[in-house]
């Protein structure tokens, strides 16, 4: 609104319609929401107009230019920045503008939540006695047993116990605590190449530094792991076995015990983020069990959540680990959170223990595989040029490959003006990335018409950024 001046008019809602690619509806209700906080006022036949300043002038702004000295004298003082980029996160999190398609959406899309089971598991919860008391540090018993017989699976011989788990606020808390508790400020840190961008924030925020070992289409490259562990001294690898972020691959099984081998050998601790696990696909066949399932030496240090499953906002996850590594993650996580709030380890429960929960993760297995269908199909029709690794069998997502030559940041501008939200690749690398990428997610779209949609308005963007001559495809119906 800073454009217009007090008293000056605003484009007419036809003209807003056209620009923004919007509906009509969604302008009326942008325009009432500025009334309705002052900024623009309305005017019947006439439109509607920036308001005139009222109330006294607001007080002139603080010096806040001394802060930049004092955050630089902080990180000079520290073997590696603590700056944080939160970019990466953000990208996934923040609300797209009206009209646009989330293809960078991190979360389920509402339609696939477990809402009406969600509103009843926390109502049972509210009225469990002592619902509202302070629950036990570690975490409720029950819901400790209950991740560690996830994670143990059928047989449960080699496994964690619930003794061996604490509950934490969501698996980005999990990643949190565990790289805190495991690495000082300045220690390198292997991970995956490419990985998880708040992944990488989290490291950095804690002054460590991230160091790539490359994966491929079978996952983490065990060679690769060994001499990165020679070279640097590392004494933490994290990595995503299962349906990795961003590549969808899954750790190959004739590497399963070779990775923690390894890093057993070179007396390392391996995180393993297991977010994916409830996200496969109708079509993924028996999973893998989790690097933890058989771990006695206490090499691995488990991680899962609930949120990716269910809703953003139902941020309960779980910390497993075996050994002395135990009490210092149980002490940064009592340091950080106290414990996670009680009602919603109480509603978590009655969630996981209800009928509906099976039917829950058979439906979103079921939904985001024609999504992920369609979402290669239709880019292979429309948008040749973006070469896609192989598709997964689980996860949200498709990892893609732009043409040489590209800029990524012209090509993300790109799409989001013509009205599709893309997430870039270059924060999924901590050194120089090989090629420019996108990850274009198909769980946050409304079903199969969205997405083909969204790859159409893609098309558009490729069409304005790909070098020339690298777009092409037949064009989809408008």
């Amino acid at each position: 609104m800073d454009r217009y001046s007090p008293g000056e008019r605003l484009p007419s809602s036809r003209v807003l319609v056209e620009r923004y690619r919007v509906s009509p509806v969604t302008v009326s209700r942008a325009l009432a929401q500025l009334a309705a906080e002052g900024v623009v006022v309305t005017r019947p036949g006439a439109g509607a107009y920036r308001a005139e300043p009222s109330g006294p002038a607001k007080p002139a702004p603080g010096d806040t230019s001394w802060q930049e000295v004092a955050l630089s004298a902080q990180t000079a003082a520290g073997p590696v920045p603590r700056s944080v980029d939160a970019s990466g996160v953000l990208v996934t999190l923040a609300e797209p503008p009206p009209g646009v398609i989330e293809f960078n959406g991190g979360y389920l899309h509402p339609s696939l939540q477990p809402e009406r089971a969600l509103a009843a598991a926390l109502a049972r919860a509210g009225r469990r006695p002592g619902a509202w008391n302070r629950p036990p540090t570690d975490g409720l018993f029950e819901l400790r047993a209950w991740f560690a017989r996830q994670i143990a699976g059928p047989g449960g011989e080699g496994g964690p116990t619930g003794a061996d788990v604490l509950i934490t606020a969501g698996g980005q808390s999990a990643l949190t605590t565990a790289l805190r508790a495991l690495a000082p400020p300045g220690a390198p840190v292997l991970v995956e190449s490419p990985t998880y961008p708040g992944m990488l924030a989290v490291a950095r925020a804690a002054g460590q530094r991230p160091v790539p070992v490359p994966v491929d289409a079978d996952g983490l490259r065990p060679e690769l792991l060994a001499a990165a562990l020679r070279a640097t001294g590392a004494r933490v690898l994290v990595c995503q076995p299962l349906f990795q972020n961003p590549t969808g691959a899954v750790l190959a099984r004739e590497r399963r015990r070779e990775v923690v081998r390894i890093a057993r050998e070179a007396g390392a601790f391996v995180v393993e983020d297991d977010f994916a696990r409830s996200l496969a696909h109708e079509d993924a066949g028996a999973l893998p069990p989790p690097l933890a399932a058989d771990d006695p030496d206490g090499v691995v240090v488990h991680l899962r959540s609930l949120t990716k499953i269910t809703s953003p906002s139902l941020r309960v996850g779980a910390l497993a680990a075996r050994g002395p590594v135990l009490e210092r993650l149980r002490a940064i996580h009592v340091v950080d959170q106290f414990f996670v709030p009680r009602p919603l380890q109480e509603a978590a429960l009655e969630l996981v223990g209800s009928p509906a929960w099976p039917r829950h993760l058979r439906a979103v297995a079921a939904a985001l595989r024609p999504r992920r269908d369609h979402l290669a199909a239709e880019l292979r029709r429309q948008v040749p040029a973006l070469v896609q690794a192989a598709a997964p069998r689980g996860g949200f997502h498709l990892w893609v490959r732009a043409p040489e030559g590209t800029d990524e940041a012209a090509l993300t501008g790109a799409a989001l003006r013509a009205g599709v939200a893309v997430t870039p690749g270059r924060p999924y690398f901590c050194a120089e990335p090989p090629a420019v990428h996108l990850r274009l997610g198909f769980a946050a779209t409304a079903g199969t018409a969205e997405i083909t949609e969204g790859v159409r308005r893609l098309r558009t963007a490729c069409a304005q950024a790909l070098p020339h001559g690298a777009g092409g495809g037949e064009p989809a119906p408008a």
